[in-house]
């Protein structure tokens, strides 16, 4: 009797096991990089909100992968703008395992980050717009918005053929992103036919801009182009105006933000930035997905959210594709994905970069940034 009843709680106990097996979730870590201290935290804090907001559509989806139910979790690191970090953190995501990165945001940061991953296998989906992000031969890169060659030929073009500007002036804060950027719009402003009376260049931790700007304004520049982020954009903005520098501003996405306006003030009118991406509110779920998040976050979205929403839900669709959460596996299908995102219907051409990268350029009227041309 004893024995049957130690035989009936073995089996009791080795189908209790299955099943608790069979439950079991598979947890799938996404790794996340961006500046979350610093004077560019207010970016990293956007990026960090869109990533997890698409975490947690994801877990309420009961998601099974492989076979097992999984559930996904954001693995966050601070780069603090600093590209010698890149590496740093790149590796330290790649020791913890993660299947996929959505990340890093400075071009600077990004480049020497993105060699680790490669050597890794792990698939890195960013939004910095250097063009030799994707120039490296990784077949791990991935871009999800428009380089700063389409964005600087845009821009430059705006400026001549559309302003029908003659005279310009532009300034880079010496970063890869600032420099490679400002370098495209001088590019295309030549082509289209205008002058470049100067160029000159500062860091990405100046706010005193007086010298430089007292040395364009003799040369009575059309326009000022800046390559370089809001915090910095917005006391240039300011001193300006304090020179008498009736020209205008233009700038990149990385001026085209609500910080940028509230710090130039007044000074902010009427300057002019782009965004490689469509205006949210023109696409599809851009109107819900502003709601799910200022709902969330009780704050309206800045600019880079969607496209970090967009990087995580496209690693989970390639993994859904590919029915493995094993980065080897789904790579394939996220070279050939085709996904309706919030920012764009995305596909990847060989290189990693969108196969149709969108453009939009905005200018500050009466305190908010509005689209003039798309």
């Amino acid at each position: 009797m004893s024995i049957v009843l130690k035989l009936s709680r073995g089996v009791v106990l080795a189908c209790a096991l299955a099943c608790a097996s069979s439950h079991a979730q598979d947890v799938v870590k996404i790794g996340f990089a961006s500046p979350l201290t610093g004077g560019q935290a207010s970016y990293g804090k956007d990026n960090q909100n869109g990533a997890e907001l698409a975490i947690r559509e994801l877990n309420t989806q009961a998601l099974r992968i492989g076979g097992k139910p999984v559930k996904f979790e954001l693995m966050a690191e601070d780069d603090q703008a600093e590209p010698k970090l890149g590496p740093v953190i790149a590796q330290k995501l790649a020791d913890a395992k993660v299947a996929g990165v959505v990340g890093h945001f400075n071009s600077g940061v990004t480049i020497p980050a993105s060699r680790v991953y490669s050597d890794a296998g792990i698939p890195e989906l960013s939004v910095s717009t250097n063009v030799k992000y994707t120039q490296q031969g990784f077949k791990t890169a991935f871009r999800l918005m428009a380089d700063d060659g389409k964005q600087g030929k845009a821009l430059g073009e705006y400026a001549v053929k559309v302003l029908k500007l003659k005279r310009l002036a532009v300034i880079d804060d010496s970063t890869a992103y600032g420099q490679g950027l400002a370098d495209e719009f001088e590019r295309s402003a030549k082509a289209a036919g205008a002058q470049i009376v100067k160029h000159e260049h500062t860091n990405d931790k100046a706010v005193d801009f007086a010298a430089i700007l007292t040395t364009i304004k003799a040369a009575q520049p059309d326009a000022i182009f800046f390559g370089g982020y809001d915090q910095q954009a917005a006391p240039m903005a300011r001193q300006m105006q304090t020179l008498g520098i009736k020209a205008k501003l233009m700038g990149g996405e990385t001026m085209n933000s609500a910080k940028f306006i509230e710090l130039a003030g007044p000074a902010a009118e009427g300057q002019i930035a782009s965004t490689p991406g469509a205006a949210l509110q023109s696409r599809p779920g851009g109107p819900a997905f502003a709601e799910k998040y200022r709902k969330q976050f009780g704050q309206d979205v800045g600019l880079y959210a969607p496209y970090f929403y967009d990087g995580v839900m496209l690693i989970a669709a390639a993994m859904k594709a590919a029915d493995s959460t094993d980065p080897a596996k789904y790579l394939p299908a996220l070279q050939k994905i085709r996904y309706p995102g919030v920012t764009a219907d995305i596909s990847f051409d060989r290189n990693g970069d969108l196969t149709h990268g969108l453009m939009t350029i905005w200018q500050v009227k009466n305190g908010k940034w509005e689209v003039v041309s798309k």
